[in-house]
């Protein structure tokens, strides 16, 4: 997102699921909400990893800046799994099946 080296879809899709989220966490008696989310964090990964392997750069174009952005997306698809297993265990909280 840093860098505009990854499309608009990257930042919409990982922003649209943090708003998601966030309405989540407040709304704490919505299993519709967390599900929403769960959801969305399970095909976020998907998505990150085909930004990922579409759109990263040659070495020759390979700056110090890029090379931070690359990072944190792999650092942040790396993080969802445990995100994902945190959030699940908050819907089997609220009476998920």
């Amino acid at each position: 997102c840093m860098n505009y080296m990854f499309p608009a879809s990257y930042a919409w899709g990982n922003f649209s699921v943090l708003a998601v989220g966030i309405w989540a966490v407040v709304q704490r008696d919505s299993l519709d909400a967390i599900l929403m989310f769960l959801t969305g964090l399970l095909l976020t990964v998907l998505t990150d990893i085909i930004h990922i392997s579409l759109f990263y750069p040659p070495n020759d174009y390979l700056t110090d800046v890029k090379r931070f952005s690359i990072g944190m997306a792999i650092f942040s698809l790396l993080l969802k799994p445990v995100s994902s297993y945190f959030v699940y265990q908050m819907y089997r909280e609220r009476g998920g099946e």
